[in-house]
């Protein structure tokens, strides 16, 4: 068990660290580039185009592992925002609302925030190998 946790926890870290900014970059691309399907979102309201450019910038800079701390915490907190502004209103339940992936991506980056990013980062190379 000490194996796991001493070997395998950092290393399941910087694996969602890596997922998790490529998802939420995706959401970015299709809403600032309309990438990487259909005709993507036309003149989007300053506060979506905004969100989507926290997504693309956020997301690579997570993804690989660059200045994560900071980058995830903004991330988190576009998140929590996005609930309140958009899922809630819908209901108190995140079930009923459709938050609960707000909610997950809220508390992971939240998580990365305060954990880093791991050993297989760009993050862990500048320091020398420990973020």
């Amino acid at each position: 068990m000490d194996n796991i946790k001493t070997v395998w926890a950092p290393r399941a870290l910087s694996l969602l660290r890596i997922i998790a900014g490529l998802l939420f970059l995706e959401h970015g691309l299709i809403k600032v580039f309309a990438f990487p399907h259909g005709p993507g979102f036309l003149h989007l309201p300053p506060l979506i185009e905004a969100a989507g450019l926290i997504e693309v910038i956020g997301g690579v800079l997570v993804a690989v592992g660059l200045f994560t701390r900071a980058a995830a915490f903004i991330m988190s907190g576009e998140m929590a925002v996005a609930y309140f502004m958009m899922a809630a209103p819908r209901g108190f339940l995140p079930l009923v609302n459709h938050g609960e992936p707000i909610i997950l991506y809220t508390f992971i980056f939240l998580y990365i925030a305060a954990a880093g990013a791991g050993p297989w980062s760009v993050d862990a190379l500048r320091s020398g190998g420990a973020d």
